[in-house]
């Protein structure tokens, strides 16, 4: 496929990033604001509520993280408007700041000293302004290099390592060439292929970044392990499909981002890259997570191959679904949007199957909704470091 003039149509926003889709959203600071959030959306066509069950008594890194992950998805260019609801009014006014730096319409309400009625009542009327606003906005066409490409894979298998992850590792390594910012993460399953990537790094700051990573996330496991990872890296589904160990699915995981791609720099979790190039960012390997993290950071569009079947999808983040395996193209072929099980059969070689994800890519880009779109999977997960307070 050749990209050197590819395009896509996609909305403008206030500081330049392009976005893939026209969200508007309600984003609850924090668990006791979840209620209000869905009434709001539900009083108002075409407006989506975030509801998540953390933001209380949070401290240290861990409310940083908080503050950081919901800052960055208001401000995901896949979001035309925001309407942000708290408990107080302080911590409602931080993430608004937050969104409000890049541009973007916001506005926040507090519920105590209003109630839920009134605060439902004020946030419905911005969020029906805000709904009217964005239904006028228009896609325009744009360079390939404006789109945000994020990845993370999920119930790996055999045939993900040998099929649908070198055929996003191919996808990376067509986009790479030409500007487009990618990124992948999983820190704890690339263990026993954490060298691998070091010597990918393309700076040896860039490799003392990722090596401090690593190692700060496996001295985390290392405390609070009670024996093994036992059921949890590789899990019962990777172990079901025929991965055995971690350094198993490691090598697998690897081929993710192909054979030329080098990393450029390195995020730690919801960070937002300050330029093009593959990124690898510390995260958890959890599906729901990771993919909320992506977001988080500013990606548009997310490639999830997926072996045993995975049916994870994300509010703002469009998840296109991939898969190699056979029996899952064909018992959940509902959640599958490219199927490179040719791969296995010899009916299709790796740069088709590339150019076959990379064409799912421009027309989700473009508008088209995925499956997981479609079926209505919406998972917001935060990353959670300690215990409340």
């Amino acid at each position: 496929m050749d990209l050197s003039k590819a395009t896509f149509w996609g909305y403008k926003r206030e500081n330049g990033r392009i976005g893939v889709r026209n969200h508007v959203i309600i984003l609850p600071v924090d668990d006791l604001s979840n209620a209000a959030a869905e009434a709001v959306a539900h009083n108002i066509k075409g407006a989506l509520a975030l509801p998540h069950p953390y933001g209380r008594l949070q401290f240290g890194a861990d409310l940083d993280l908080h503050f950081r992950t919901l800052i960055g998805t208001g401000s995901n260019p896949n979001v035309a408007a925001v309407v942000v609801i708290g408990i107080e009014d302080g911590w409602t006014k931080k993430i608004v700041d937050g969104i409000a730096a890049t541009g973007k319409p916001v506005t926040g309400f507090g519920i105590e000293g209003h109630g839920d009625h009134e605060t439902i009542r004020r946030a419905s009327m911005a969020a029906k302004e805000y709904v009217q606003w964005a239904s006028e906005k228009r896609r325009e066409e744009r360079p390939l290099k404006d789109l945000w490409v994020s990845t993370k894979c999920g119930e790996s298998d055999t045939t993900s390592g040998c099929g649908a992850n070198p055929t996003v590792g191919n996808a990376f390594d067509k986009l790479y060439p030409h500007g487009v910012t990618l990124v992948f993460g999983e820190t704890s399953e690339i263990t026993g292929g954490e060298h691998l990537v070091a010597d990918r790094c393309r700076t040896p700051e860039v490799r003392e970044r990722f090596m401090f990573m690593f190692n700060r996330y496996q001295d985390m496991i290392n405390r609070w392990k009670t024996n093994d990872l036992s059921e949890s890296q590789p899990t019962k589904g990777n172990i079901a499909g025929g991965l055995t160990t971690i350094e198993e699915k490691a090598l697998g995981n690897i081929q993710k981002i192909g054979r030329k791609c080098m990393v450029d720099g390195v995020l730690d979790k919801a960070e937002e890259p300050s330029h093009p190039g593959l990124w690898f960012m510390d995260s958890s390997s959890a599906a729901a997570e990771m993919v909320t993290l992506c977001a988080a950071s500013g990606y548009t569009v997310h490639f999830f191959p997926t072996g045993q079947g995975n049916v994870i999808g994300n509010p703002i983040l469009p998840v296109i679904k991939l898969c190699a395996n056979p029996r899952t193209v064909r018992t959940m072929s509902e959640h599958i949007d490219v199927d490179v099980s040719g791969l296995l059969r010899k009916e299709m070689n790796p740069d088709q199957a590339g150019d076959a994800l990379l064409e799912c890519m421009f027309r989700t880009a473009n508008g088209r909704l995925t499956a997981a779109e479609a079926l209505g999977h919406r998972e917001f997960v935060l990353t959670r470091l300690f215990e409340s307070a």
